[in-house]
């Protein structure tokens, strides 16, 4: 590294880090010089290119300059007065305002020597400022946290023809209500809501929550499985967005007492619309409205990026390509058994093959594929649909869910009568969906001429692949983990850091699996009564990983976490 040029002068935070021993004088000149070049703060870039660690940063300059050390990750970034400065003033100081007390406004900043933030921003807010020292990487991440929250405000909706995009109701809805008030068509609640979709679509969202308190109004987005904040519109226009949401969708916007559902239908190019899935229901302070984004591109990714190991791609492959038996995907919801289904259709469905779907809605449309919506108000439930498709002369038949016993019999019949059948349930595992099928009065002789594979799956946030970085766990968390003693050491364990390509160190989610085939010994155990545990056992004497081995091989594999695999495979 190069020698510090003599001419260098050193003072406020570098040259406490200097006498401290956490810099040299050569690699603080070459920060200096380097953050001076990319216009960028000597804090930012001293933690970026991991010369010094934030957090020790910042504890050590909250004690050399007396200024209070706060942990951001305590506070509500839908709570913080974010008006009260220019988004321009907030980017180029690099300073948030944190709460207002008076005419007190306290500024986080990771410099405490920045007083040029604080004066400017005093005067633009004529508000007396104090300083209050925070992380520098939980900085950065409030700031693009805080200010895109922000944006998404009544008066910031500048996208390009917010009012004209072609949004309609969908192909299901009902007509039209007459006499609808005007206020739902306002132009700034069209644009409110019209930029909502817009930003779910952009950011990869999969359900939108709209939600009405008694004091406040709150919307979320849910990115790779996890609800995060990012408008809160004055509460006194809640019923107006709520009921231009159900216009679009066409529900009855007079009927507020009862749960209602309806679609939207957005044409975002020529070749490709979104559709949500929207749902109200009375709250104490209003309705809530939840909207499930459907993209039909999301049962088209591939089969080898859903996450399987390749000895349980070959299996579930061999098992749909068979030409009758039982598939049956289990999970909780929001786990992506829909995706993994159609993932598998979308790999039979030819021209020579005959296949039909009952679903409760439908939420992938797909050429090719005769998709029924069941209404169980109209007497079109799942057993109802798969009767009227054993007249069809089908070759393979989707089942949604499998809720009772009527839908359970006729699909393991048309299992042992020449049909492929696939389907799901809800259940923790793959054994304990064959005592599921036995309490709801399947015969264990059926289940075992029927059922040829189950698989259970979860889905696993990935981690970020520009920022992850390498964690040292003690042997002993390791091995309380699930890892083995002669496996320790052979691998890196990485963790979550957060940067400008994710969301806190994540992007993008990868399931995992336990694929388990019904073998001959397997039939035997269900046929003598055997239970769950046995099952599991014999199932793991057979080579097949359950959910949390399956998800010790991504953390050996550097694609998610240990904290991850603990939240969706913990028992």
């Amino acid at each position: 590294m190069a020698t510090a040029p003599s001419n260098i002068h050193f003072s406020g935070l570098v040259k406490c880090l200097i006498q401290k021993g956490l810099l040299t004088e050569e690699s603080a000149a070459t920060c200096l010089q380097e953050a001076q070049k990319r216009k960028q703060a000597f804090i930012s870039y001293l933690v970026e290119h991991k010369y010094a660690d934030s957090k020790t940063v910042a504890t050590l300059a909250s004690a050399e300059f007396g200024v209070p050390f706060f942990d951001l990750d305590a506070i509500d970034p839908s709570f913080l007065p974010i008006k009260l400065v220019s988004e321009k003033l907030i980017r180029q100081h690099h300073a948030l305002p944190l709460f207002k007390r008076g005419n007190r406004l306290f500024v986080a900043t990771a410099d405490p020597t920045n007083f040029q933030a604080l004066d400017e921003i005093k005067f633009h807010t004529r508000h007396n400022t104090e300083n209050i020292l925070v992380e520098e990487d939980k900085l950065i991440r409030m700031i693009d946290t805080a200010l895109e929250a922000a944006d998404t405000s009544m008066k910031d909706l500048l996208d390009d023809d917010l009012d004209n995009i072609d949004i309609s109701a969908g192909d299901d809805a009902k007509p039209a209500d007459e006499g609808m008030g005007s206020d739902i068509d306002d132009a700034p609640i069209v644009r409110f809501v019209n930029k909502i979709l817009l930003d779910s679509i952009k950011r990869g969202v999969s359900d939108i929550h709209l939600e009405p308190f008694e004091k406040k109004f709150r919307i979320r987005f849910r990115a790779d499985g996890i609800l995060s904040e990012v408008a809160s519109p004055p509460v006194g226009i809640a019923n107006r967005i709520i009921s231009r949401l159900k216009v679009m969708s066409r529900m009855d916007i007079a009927e507020r007492r009862v749960p209602q559902d309806g679609r939207i239908k957005m044409q975002i190019s020529k070749n490709r619309a979104i559709d949500f899935r929207v749902n109200t229901c009375p709250t104490l302070f209003g309705e809530k409205v939840v909207m499930r984004i459907l993209d039909p591109t999301s049962a088209q990714i591939g089969i080898e990026k859903l996450g399987f190991e390749p000895e349980q791609q070959k299996n579930f492959l061999e098992a749909i390509h068979k030409p009758y038996g039982m598939v049956l995907v289990t999970g909780p919801t929001g786990s992506g058994k829909t995706v993994s289904l159609y993932t598998g259709l979308n790999i039979l469905n030819s021209i020579e093959t005959n296949i039909s779907t009952a679903e409760d809605p439908v939420e992938i449309t797909v050429e090719g594929i005769n998709q029924v919506n069941v209404n169980p108000k109209a007497g079109l439930t799942f057993a109802e649909a798969l009767r009227a498709f054993l007249r069809q002369d089908p070759d393979i038949i989707m089942v949604g869910e499998i809720r009772d016993l009527e839908t359970a019999s006729i699909a393991v019949k048309a299992a042992q009568t020449g049909h492929m059948v696939l389907s799901t349930l809800h259940t923790n595992d793959a054994p304990q969906t064959i005592n599921r099928l036995v309490q709801m009065g399947i015969e264990p002789f059926n289940i075992v001429s029927a059922v040829i594979l189950i698989m259970a799956q979860r889905l696993a946030r990935r981690l970020c692949e520009h920022c992850k970085q390498e964690v040292d766990y003690p042997e002993s968390a390791l091995l309380s983990a699930g890892f083995k003693q002669d496996e320790i050491g052979t691998f890196k364990v990485y963790g979550p850091v957060g940067c400008e390509h994710c969301n806190n160190g994540y992007k993008g989610r990868v399931g995992i699996y336990q694929v388990m085939p019904i073998t001959e010994k397997m039939r035997a155990l269900i046929l003598n009564g055997g239970n769950s545990m046995q099952m599991a056992e014999l199932s793991k004497s057979e080579g097949i990983n359950d959910l949390r081995m399956s998800g010790l091989l991504k953390i050996k594999q550097g694609v998610t976490s240990l904290q991850e695999i603990d939240r969706v495979t913990k028992e």
